[in-house]
């Protein structure tokens, strides 16, 4: 393995990118997988790895440890995820990313894919493994778990009322604080926030982001040997994402 080399994928909008990885304090450590044509049509400010499949090329050097870690960057999420499942041999992959909201306050969010985090046994997954990637980002190790109403809401409506009893039962076997629906306050408190499932997880991340002016800082995956983070390919900039991995690595 080459120390500290960090793989980022370039498929849509290259200069979107390339700036990120210029304006960071990593691009000496970073190597682009992307198309020959892709390539040959930018300067780049650090290393470049051209393969017709990016994608794969990416995930086999993050697998066989020439690189040390992988950020998705633009390239296709299908193919890119598909890809490392199949490598990892994993059925599904568990992602809890990383956001900042716009007083500055950072806190892990899962389950962000729609869909992730259906089952009471995938929820606990994410809390034994997200909170253990908190407390060693330097945030809370409090976990917060959200439902779709408040306990005086039962019998309102039964989607409702599952919620908050699936809610109730992981925060009695985990340890973890049922915070309702109030997010506001679980932001405040915790390192780590559990949504009832993937839809409202993705949605609560698309909102801070793109209309509460909050930041992603990437959304590792939790379930393999590696560290791989996601990213969106709408993301307005994958500096932070970048040193996230980084980070991952210490």
């Amino acid at each position: 393995m080459q120390q500290g080399i960090i793989g980022i994928g370039i498929s849509e909008d290259p200069i979107r990118v390339i700036d990120s990885i210029a304006n960071s304090p990593l691009s000496d450590r970073v190597v682009c997988y992307t198309n020959p044509d892709t390539g040959s049509q930018f300067s780049f400010p650090c290393q470049v790895c051209s393969d017709i499949d990016p994608e794969k090329r990416l995930i086999s050097d993050l697998f066989s440890h020439h690189i040390a870690a992988a950020v998705r960057g633009t390239l296709s999420a299908n193919i890119t995820l598909r890809e490392l499942k199949t490598v990892y041999g994993v059925p599904e992959l568990e992602r809890i990313v990383l956001l900042e909201a716009a007083s500055g306050r950072k806190f892990f969010l899962a389950p962000v894919g729609i869909d992730e985090g259906w089952t009471l046994n995938q929820k606990i997954a994410l809390i034994e493994k997200g909170k253990a990637i908190a407390i060693k980002s330097g945030l809370s190790g409090q976990v917060g778990i959200l439902s779709g109403g408040r306990i005086g809401d039962v019998g309102r409506h039964p989607v409702v009322d599952r919620t908050l009893a699936d809610a109730e039962l992981i925060s009695r076997v985990t340890g973890a604080i049922h915070y309702e629906i109030r997010i506001e306050d679980a932001i405040n408190e915790c390192g780590l926030i559990i949504a009832p499932d993937g839809i409202s997880g993705n949605l609560i991340f698309r909102t801070l982001l793109f209309a509460g002016k909050g930041a992603s800082h990437g959304a590792p995956v939790v379930n393999i040997s590696d560290i791989f983070v996601d990213t969106s390919r709408v993301n307005p900039d994958y500096t932070n994402a970048l040193i996230l991995a980084a980070s991952l690595m210490n």
